[in-house]
């Protein structure tokens, strides 16, 4: 068994569990913030109740989604010692530093006064608890911040030197102001807040059709969601769009696989679908919108895209033989599993909004009925998001300063390595049993009814 190999589909493994609930927890504890400021501020009495009772229904989620974050996020850690240790020595300095202040600026700050807004609603004024509740949302996007700087350094390294074979950070000013997290932070930020957004209207809908009991709630509730999960996923394309651009400069081997596009073009095609050919370096056949890619980068319908063969040949220059080609067949189809996801999504909340703004949810049943079917829809979009992040920048662990076989341990086995997968898959699957468990049980038992015609 190789070592390697199993170590990259252990840490993949763990951080895909890992990844499904950070998006999660990054847009409920704004939408939790959020409710809570409508309950502080309301002025009509007989939605009061409701809201504060909206606010401890989705913070409960939050709690359990939160909780699950912990465990799996924990495990991370231990991986940079036990299977990455030569990544560790190497990259130490500066990837340790925003790990650091990750803990010390952001975990502390969103554990203390989570714990202060769980056990304070009858011993805080409601103004000061609703801060709580803000501070917890500053704190869980604060935390993103901090590791996505160190993810940025690993995609396109600023601010260092390389000395007695390490690299040190020289310019921490440059560490987080590096353009690449602009980019990946915006765009992890809006798709926490569309994830959040599909499970308010999945988990409404639902309610919405089997508790007749908070009806009148969940309704205003699918409202609200709706232009959530709209603000939500505008933002990811939005943000996605200007970090295509930006990859142009900072990672065109990771834009010219996201495409699947090998020869130089000009203007450059955009490939709807392929099948792609790694092996011969070519697409055996494929459906193209003309000079589409070039307007997507450059605004305009000309301009030359370079193309897979192009920049390996180039990077072998610069940095020895060798196959610096990522897994083009999966960042192609990994990059239009979240644009379809995303499109989806967005169908979705502009449907659930004019339904609920026209009020016109009862003439179309079928769609709250099976509308917590597309509740896998974000996640599906994070995970094949992540790939391409992550799946994008091989062979290089360090874009240009460590490949990924260069960062690992040296005394492993594969052996061991597979057992503890194992043990970790088996472990993480119980835990999401459980939680799903607990949650859907929540769900189902806890009504809100609305004390007023107003609502």
């Amino acid at each position: 068994m190789d070592a390697l190999l199993l170590s990259r589909w252990q840490f993949a493994i763990t951080t895909i569990y890992h990844f499904l609930f950070v998006p999660l927890t990054l847009g409920l504890t704004i939408w939790v913030a959020l409710l809570e400021t409508c309950y502080v501020r309301t002025r009509r009495p007989h939605w009061k109740e409701p809201c504060r009772q909206l606010v401890k229904f989705f913070g409960t989620l939050f709690l359990i989604n939160f909780s699950l974050g912990v465990v799996t996020g924990i495990v991370q850690e231990f991986h940079f010692g036990m299977n990455w240790s030569e990544y560790s020595r190497f990259m130490g300095d500066i990837f340790g530093a925003p790990l650091a202040l990750e803990a010390l600026t952001a975990f502390f700050l969103e554990s203390t006064f989570l714990g202060i807004w769980m056990f304070g609603w009858d011993k805080l004024s409601p103004k000061v608890h609703c801060l709580c509740a803000w501070l917890i949302a500053i704190g869980s996007n604060l935390s993103a911040f901090w590791i996505l700087v160190a993810n940025s350094f690993m995609q396109h390294p600023v601010g260092y030197v390389v000395r007695n074979g390490r690299a040190e950070m020289n310019d921490f000013l440059a560490l987080i102001t590096n353009p690449y997290v602009v980019g990946e932070y915006s765009h992890a930020l809006f798709s926490g807040i569309s994830t959040a957004g599909i499970l308010v209207l999945t988990v409404s809908a639902w309610k919405y059709v089997h508790d007749k009991t908070s009806q009148d709630v969940f309704r205003q509730v699918l409202k609200a969601g709706a232009i959530y999960l709209a603000v939500g996923v505008l933002g990811v394309m939005g943000s996605g769009h200007m970090h295509t651009q930006y990859l142009a400069e900072a990672n065109p081997m990771k834009l010219a696989s996201m495409e699947a596009l090998w020869e130089n073009e000009n203007p450059a095609p955009f490939a709807v679908a392929a099948v792609v050919n790694q092996y011969e370096s070519k697409n055996d056949c494929e459906i193209k919108i003309p000079a589409l890619f070039s307007f997507m980068l450059y605004n305009k319908p000309e301009g030359e895209v370079k193309g897979i063969n192009t920049i390996n040949a180039e990077m072998a220059a610069k940095y020895g033989n060798g196959d610096y080609r990522p897994d083009v067949f999966g960042l192609f189809w990994s990059f239009r599993i979240m644009v379809g996801c995303g499109g989806a999504m967005l169908l979705i909340a502009f449907a659930v909004g004019a339904l609920t703004h026209f009020n016109r949810l009862e003439q179309y049943p079928w769609l709250l009925k099976y509308l917590p079917l597309t509740l896998p829809l974000p996640f599906l979009a994070n995970t094949a998001g992540w790939f391409v992040t992550e799946g994008g920048r091989q062979p290089w662990l360090v874009v240009g300063l460590q490949k990924t076989a260069e960062g690992l341990s040296q005394n492993i086995t594969g052996l061991e390595v597979f057992l503890t997968m194992a043990g970790f898959t088996l472990l993480y699957l119980v835990l999401i049993v459980a939680a799903l468990y607990v949650a859907v049980r929540f769900i189902k038992k806890t009504s809100i009814p609305a004390e007023g015609r107003d609502v």
